[in-house]
Formats: C-alpha cells, structure tokens, sequence
C-alpha cells in the first residue's frame, strides 16, 4: 500500500510541477517542469532522507554522545527484526522527534535537543517506539519524499511569485496564460502540496503508536510522552520548515496561521485516548 501511495505521491507532485510550468510559459514551460519533476522524483526517491535531515538542521551523534537512546534503539530495533538506524539530535528546545529515509537499511532516527531533557527514560522509549514503528511499516519514504517534494513546491512557488512581483516571465493573453492564472497558481500549488500531505500523513500516526505499544509491550509510555509533548508544543516554538512538519510524531507548528488550517496529524487527545483503550497480552 505504501508503495502504492508512494507512485501516487509522486504522480500528483508532478501533475502541480507541469500545472506551474504551464501557467508560467504555456506549452514550453510543460515540457519543462516536466522534465524538472522527473528528475526531482529521482532524486528524492534516493536522497529524501538525508534532504529531510538537512531541512530540519539535525547532526548526527555517536553512541558515547547518547548512550541510552542507543540502548533504546538498539533494544527496540532487535525486536522488531531491524536494522540499526543512523541517530541524530534537532537543535530545537521543542520536545519532538522523527525517523526518516529510504528504507530500513537506510532510516534515521531524530530527536530535539528538548525532548531529552523533558520527558523520563519510559517515555522517551514510547516516543522511539513509535519512530522505530513508522520505519517497520515501512512509512518512512512516503514521509521523507513528502517532505521534500512539498517543499520544492513551496520553494519554486515563492520564487514565481516574487517573479511576477517584479515583473518577470509575464505573457500576454495570446500566449495562453494570464497574470490571474499565473497568481492563482502561484498560491494554491503550495496548498495543494500541503493537502498531499495532510492525505497520507493522519492514519498512519494512529498505526504508528499502536505498532510502536506493541513493540514496548505497554501503550502507558507512549501515552504519557504524547501528553507532555501536545502541552510543550504549544508553549515552545517550533522553528521548522513547514514541509517537514508532518514527519514529526507531534505537530511542531501551532498557532492561528495558514499551517494550522492543514494539521498533517490527527488529535493528539484521539491517539492518547486510543491507547489508553490497548489491551495488549502478557
């Protein structure tokens, strides 16, 4: 299934590509983000998880830097039959974390600077439970590409969009566009990517923490780091690009503001009360 969504992700990122380049320089500029798209699906098929890592500012850390999130991990991964992944730390006070790459043999794993100060050692094992989950079902290469094609959007919009501030790239009505399409485009291709997101990042949040209780044998953990870090989330900032923000296993960016019209996660207060209903054989 998630190759599946993985081949419609990439389809419909580069249907909004060619709609661009369409608007922008009519036939010609199809071809061309056309063959933009192609190469930027390649790309990011093989490099999304260390583009992913990049755009969050993560570094990478050694087992004597963190040895108990090693220990953690290592723990975790044997028994879900994986490979150890790369670890590294977000520079952010916001307690968080995601995992990301291709596939197993190439996941990460990251963790904030703050969540290592702020939830218990129980806890911060629920939070990579669920992290080593999403590399288990193998969730993690739609959310990196997502990621990195999302914002790729967003990036070329805005520099469009700055374009036609400045007058450049313009067609007159003859040419098959018009400054109201180019404009609209410009506007509702980083939505658009933002809408892909949100589609294919909710009900896995919810597979996520129940695969990742199962992993720990006991959903209370993960519960209780779910409630610490819904209650940091709206009280330290998140400064993250918002195309990455869907990877995070909490929302990162809060506040009344277009982002928050898109909420890529579903209620955190659901995902807690589901698991708090687990019932997991000893």
């Amino acid at each position: 299934m998630n190759s599946l969504k993985t081949w419609m992700l990439m389809g419909l990122l580069t249907i909004i590509l060619v709609l661009i380049g369409r608007f922008v320089g009519g036939p010609r500029g199809m071809l061309v983000f056309l063959v933009i798209s192609i190469l930027m699906n390649l790309f990011s098929y093989w490099a999304s998880g260390s583009i992913a890592i990049a755009m969050t500012g993560s570094y990478p850390v050694q087992e004597h830097e963190l040895p108990e999130v090693y220990a953690i991990v290592r723990r975790l991964t044997e028994s879900a039959g994986l490979p150890m992944p790369e670890i590294y730390v977000t520079p952010s006070m916001q307690p968080n974390a995601f995992a990301t790459g291709r596939n197993p043999q190439n996941a990460k794993v990251a963790v904030t600077e703050g969540i290592l100060r702020a939830l218990s050692p129980r806890e911060l094992e629920g939070v990579l439970a669920h992290e080593i989950a999403h590399i288990r079902n193998r969730d993690i290469l739609i959310s990196s590409m997502a990621a990195m094609l999302a914002g790729a959007i967003t990036s070329i919009a805005n520099l469009l969009q700055w374009g036609a501030f400045f007058g450049f790239g313009s067609r007159d009505e003859r040419d098959g566009g018009s400054w109201l399409g180019e404009i609209a485009m410009i506007i509702l291709a980083p939505i658009a990517a933002t809408l892909i997101q949100l589609a294919i990042s909710r009900s896995r949040e919810f597979k996520a923490d129940e695969t990742g209780a199962r992993l720990m044998g006991d959903p209370n953990p993960l519960a209780d780091a779910l409630e610490k870090l819904e209650f940091y989330a709206h009280r330290i900032p998140g400064d993250f690009n918002p195309a990455t923000s869907h990877m995070f296993i909490v929302n990162p960016l809060r506040g009344e503001n277009l982002m928050h019209l898109f909420m890529t996660h579903p209620p955190t207060e659901e995902r807690i009360r589901r698991l708090r209903s687990m019932v997991i054989a000893a």
